[in-house]
């Protein structure tokens, strides 16, 4: 379907007003530092907006009604281990960060190990990140070709370009601040969609809430009961109770200790207080928010049981809603938060990416003693660089199949828990830059493996990571140490 004049109009409204919004922060641009890192001057409620826009993309903003549509509330648990996760990272990682002028979260590898074992840490976040970005580009610009009337191709591209551009133009401060934005946008689009339900509920939200309980809807917690056994850990399933709150918390210490996408976010911050009181708040932000999409979910059922319509994919449900039923202008307003998903999350992806490829690769080996203007000039270039290879996963994502791009962003969710388990050699052993590069590679291999070749659920990739990483290279130093010297 093609949308209203008035709706577009809003739409490429909003598209517009990013990139003149890049344009007005890049005015203040000194440095190759002020780009990475917004001169670090944050205060914690804009690094707290960032971290959550961030870590919710298009794909969440549509996939977690689904989970609510087809089950319950019973993800719930996801978002607390998360925020559990989150204690940890500020009580243990979060010092390391502030010690001296970092740039990345993985030059405290290079401190511990050397300057290989960082290359690669750095390396494997380069690739997966683009690869599940890109990934996610693709998925974004779905939307925009069903209602824009726009080739698949065209779509990608115009959704990339835009983040580049005002990317490019204003640096990690646009992007904090467009994040902020992204965020008030999406989340007000998601409550006009949700509004639009219950109101066509009969007996509004007290209606919805009896009848959403009556069809089992608000159930929140999956213990896995089996008697006489009591609680059982069912591995192959991501919705029980300790899959959230095990899997989900070491997959938060991973994500939110050791990604760059995440660690960036902290580094602007004005102090370490300012950046562990946003990290805290952030995952009380986001056990509500995924309660609030839940909810969406169910409202979307009862409004399609009343219609007595079904769908072929799961997928499309929230976006069918979206694009069939919300009336003109609430619709361009509702897709710019859509695209507000999509773009906070591209958007950082570009920036700690450069950052990345700039402070641990780059600059260190092959340009050392650059000046600033040449490192401002080079990070930025990598930044239209990175945007541009997004750009060509997404076109080639739209050949693959579905399960392709799931595990294609299966991966990029389960390197930071090798990530994370090369941190934990660093902190708990005295092992060698030899032993951390075998706890990589067999972590890389192991949980590829149980990914791609086992029904274990990807809550779980991050501890499996992670405990193998550590594992294998506590064995590997043994083993060195065991052979006698000549």
């Amino acid at each position: 379907m093609k949308i209203d004049p008035a709706d577009l109009a809003v739409l490429a409204a909003y598209l517009a007003a990013m990139l003149a919004f890049g344009l007005w922060m890049g005015r203040r641009q000194r440095d190759a530092a002020d780009f990475m890192l917004g001169g670090r001057s944050m205060p914690w409620w804009l690094v707290l907006a960032s971290i959550v826009a961030t870590e919710t993309s298009t794909v969440t903003l549509l996939r977690i009604p689904v989970c609510g549509w087809q089950r319950d509330l019973t993800w719930i648990p996801l978002p607390l281990g998360y925020a559990l996760g989150r204690l940890v990272v500020i009580a243990v990682l979060l010092p390391a960060y502030f010690r001296g002028e970092m740039f990345t979260a993985y030059q405290v590898l290079h401190e511990r190990f050397g300057g290989p074992t960082k290359t690669v840490a750095s390396s494997l976040f380069l690739v997966t990140r683009t690869l599940a970005d890109g990934l996610r580009l693709y998925l974004s610009a779905i939307v925009l070709e069903k209602v824009a009337g726009l080739d698949m191709v065209t779509a990608i591209v115009v959704l990339g370009i835009v983040t580049i551009a005002y990317t490019f133009l204003g640096g990690m401060r646009a992007v904090v601040w467009t994040d902020l934005v992204q965020l008030v946008v999406y989340l007000a689009g998601a409550a006009l969609a949700f509004g639009i339900l219950i109101g066509g509920i009969e007996g509004g939200l007290a209606g919805f809430l009896d009848r959403a309980g009556e069809a089992g809807k608000l159930h929140a917690i999956d213990t896995g009961h089996v008697p006489p056994l009591g609680f059982l850990v069912d591995f192959a399933n991501p919705y029980q109770l300790w899959a959230g709150v095990i899997g989900g918390a070491v997959l938060s210490v991973a994500s939110h200790g050791v990604d760059q996408l995440m660690v960036q976010r902290y580094l602007c911050a004005r102090s370490q207080r300012h950046a562990a009181v946003a990290l805290g708040l952030s995952g009380v932000v986001v056990i509500l928010q995924f309660g609030f999409f839940l909810l969406i979910g169910a409202a979307l059922f009862l409004h399609y049981e009343v219609a007595g319509r079904s769908f072929a994919k799961p997928d499309e449900v929230f976006a069918s809603f979206i694009v069939e039923e919300i009336p003109t202008p609430v619709l361009g307003i509702v897709l710019g938060a859509v695209f507000s998903a999509a773009m906070s999350t591209l958007s950082s992806s570009l920036n700690s990416s450069a950052t990345a490829l700039a402070s641990d690769i780059w600059f260190p080996l092959l340009r050392r003693g650059a000046g600033e203007r040449e490192r401002l000039r080079t990070v930025r270039g990598f930044t239209v660089q990175f945007g541009l290879l997004q750009i060509a996963v997404g076109i080639a994502g739209r050949d693959q199949e579905r399960s392709v791009v799931n595990g294609v962003l299966a991966v990029a969710g389960f390197t930071t828990g090798i990530i994370l388990g090369v941190f934990l050699l660093g902190t708990w052993s005295r092992v060698g830059q030899r032993a951390a590069l075998t706890g990589i590679v067999i972590g890389t291999a192991v949980v590829s493996w149980v990914a791609f070749g086992t029904p274990v659920a990807w809550p779980w990739y991050a501890l499996v990571g992670s405990s193998t990483t550590l594992a294998a290279g506590l064995a590997a130093d043994r083993l060195v140490r065991a052979i006698p010297s000549r």
